[in-house]
């Protein structure tokens, strides 16, 4: 329980983030919350990842000919199929057989062919190796090759469409409803399409369900981590934000690969990934609903009800005028909540430096979705074991979010960003043009390392920039254009079917221009973050290119008081993590992000209390 020494003074701005330490910042039932975004966590990664699992066609693949079925593999494959060159090696053609007359050959007892037969497109289907991929997909199934390969791109792709529509739909009933109602609703849709993809028949009905399906993409967690990102404490939030993906996110990818290898069959891992999404509706029982949505609509006193329990559990005491004050600080941001309704994302583009600001940030999280979808499903054109290579590639989620979480408020956002992307794109350019396997793969692995880096920063990136009365507009338009640059990432990492080279060289490049890009931003780190249109078009307008905040920051604190110092941070890290991974929730950055200038202003909390 947390010791006042004076309580704070009557007619007091106590928002939530003030409030919190009297509640308990990272108590019992904080603890409690942390470990139940454990299945929501799995849930994402599943949806995220299992088309690759399910759409996987084996290397060697080629021509049915029915006449030899009753042969061996290899003398079939020497009577049929004609040589030819894939890169740099000597293979057999997958789309090509002899034209000839096979009753013929057989009866004239050929052991090879003769390499001057003509020869003619599969008119028989295909036959596939399934020594390392030791099971038949739906694409194999279906003979999404050749002619037909690109079928699994172009899914993948209705996917992300389906992902634009779900989060502009949750969003709407997360806003209207609730947040607990959206989470449910989300996974029910994702459990229910993921269930009926076992079904498909056709490129059409499969379609159908890897785009409903994709509705689940993204909220399906993204709900449950606001949720309980909104009750920890600003100081613990940057833990439980970082940490919670390393951990639960990175162990569920790493974990999926092995399910579909030892199941051995499309439609059980389907089933498997897909039906614990049913549990989201047990979810009233155990997770509260947002208090910060129920102050929004006005609901203060289930919000209150709702805190009076994580008194109960973390064991603490919430003295009566606090609560009085939060009561009357909810009342007057509620009226400044309705002034901020009139502002548009049109706003963003009003004014020339926003207008610049806004345009770069859609460029940059655009090259970072699209070069991290692209890392993701180019895993398959490594060469290697394909599930080996997925979970040593997912496995770097947790150093980068581990490594991410010790330096950002420590070395800032822009140089970081560059950095990162940059350094992504340098591996990623360096693995297109090795010609050993293992090395190219270890290179694309670290590029994928450094964009998952990226990835992260960019989530908060555009949330700090965006001034509040525009924020959460602002940011849900720029996930929706990251959802678009997602869409083309699969026909990119396509590319691989005409050069191994081509889908790491244009990640590569991707990624070099989107990190340069990040240096044309103003850096956020301690930095009172823009409220008002005004504030944002004169955001970072004394910083240089060449400011780096590792290098001042030791001289800023020195000229500071430290009680200030503390007061910025602490206003920093909350309003940056409490809106890490949000997309198209419309409302939930703004009510989780807006304060007063005079609660700003006003003397810190921490000091009346020490």
């Amino acid at each position: 329980m947390p010791k006042h020494k004076d309580d704070p003074p009557k007619d007091r701005d106590v928002d939530f983030d003030e409030l919190l330490p009297y509640v308990g910042e990272f108590g019992t039932y904080q603890k409690i919350l942390f470990c139940l975004m454990i299945p929501f966590a799995f849930y994402v990664a599943w949806v995220y990842f299992s088309q690759i699992f399910i759409t996987l066609v084996p290397e060697e693949h080629w021509c049915k000919v029915p006449e030899l079925m009753d042969m061996s593999v290899d003398r079939r494959i020497a009577l049929s199929i004609p040589p030819e060159t894939h890169g740099m090696m000597e293979g057999r053609a997958k789309c090509l057989m002899y034209d000839v007359n096979y009753t013929d050959v057989r009866e004239r007892d050929l052991q090879v062919a003769d390499p001057d037969w003509p020869t003619k497109p599969c008119d028989n289907g295909w036959e596939f190796n399934y020594t390392v991929i030791p099971y038949a997909t739906v694409a194999t199934e279906l003979e999404w090759v050749c002619d037909n390969a690109a079928l699994p791109t172009f899914a993948q792709s209705i996917f992300f469409v389906g992902a634009i529509f779900g989060g502009l739909i949750f969003g709407w009933v997360a806003d209207r409803y609730g947040r607990i109602p959206a989470l449910i609703g989300t996974n029910l849709v994702g459990f229910l399409s993921g269930v009926a993809t076992i079904f498909a028949g056709n490129f059409w009905e499969f379609a159908v369900c890897r785009f409903f399906f994709g509705f689940a993409f993204d909220n399906c967690f993204t709900m449950m981590y606001i949720l309980v990102l909104e009750y920890v404490g600003p100081k613990w939030r940057t833990f439980v934000a970082n940490m919670s993906i390393a951990l639960f996110f990175t162990f569920a990818a790493c974990l999926l690969p092995w399910i579909a290898y030892y199941l051995a069959d499309w439609r059980l891992t389907c089933v498997v990934t897909s039906v614990p999404l049913v549990l989201a509706v047990a979810t009233p029982w155990f997770v509260p609903e947002s208090a910060r949505w129920l102050v929004s609509q006005g609901q203060v006193d289930k919000a209150v009800l709702i805190l009076h329990k994580f008194e109960r559990i973390n064991k603490t005491k919430v003295p009566d005028q606090v609560f009085k004050d939060f009561r009357d600080t909810c009342a007057r941001i509620q009226k400044e909540e309705e002034v901020d309704k009139s502002y548009s994302v049109i706003d963003l583009f009003r004014s020339p430096r926003l207008r610049k600001i806004t345009i770069l940030l859609v460029l940059i999280w655009m090259a970072i979705s699209l070069v991290f979808d692209g890392h993701v499903r180019n895993v398959d054109n490594l060469r290697l074991d394909v599930f080996v290579t997925f979970t040593v590639a997912a496995a770097t989620e947790l150093p980068a979010d581990t490594f991410l979480t010790l330096v950002l408020d420590r070395w800032g956002r822009r140089w970081l960003a560059c950095g990162s992307m940059v350094i992504s794109g340098i591996f990623s350019v360096w693995a297109s043009l090795v010609s050993n396997n293992i090395y190219s793969a270890t290179l694309a692995i670290m590029g994928r390392f450094c964009v998952n880096i990226s990835y992260n920063i960019g989530l908060q990136y555009a949330a700090e920039l965006l001034p509040t009365v525009v924020r959460a507009q602002g940011v849900a338009f720029i996930h929706i254009m990251g959802y678009v640059a997602s869409i083309i990432a699969p026909f990119i990492v396509y590319l691989g079917f005409f050069s191994n080279v081509l889908p790491l060289l244009v990640l590569g490049i991707l990624g070099v221009i989107g990190g340069v890009l990040a240096l044309f931003l103003p850096e956020t780190l301690d930095k009172e973050l823009p409220q008002t249109l005004q504030d944002g078009e004169n955001f970072g307008k004394d910083q240089g290119i060449w400011d780096m905040p590792c290098f001042t920051k030791k001289a800023d604190d020195a000229e500071c008081p430290t009680s200030n110092f503390r007061r910025s941070s602490t206003v920093r890290s909350s309003r940056r993590a409490s809106i890490r991974g949000e997309t198209l929730r419309s409302s939930m950055i703004q009510r989780s992000s807006i304060r007063s200038r005079r609660s700003v202003v006003a003397p810190p909390l921490e000091e009346e209390r020490l």
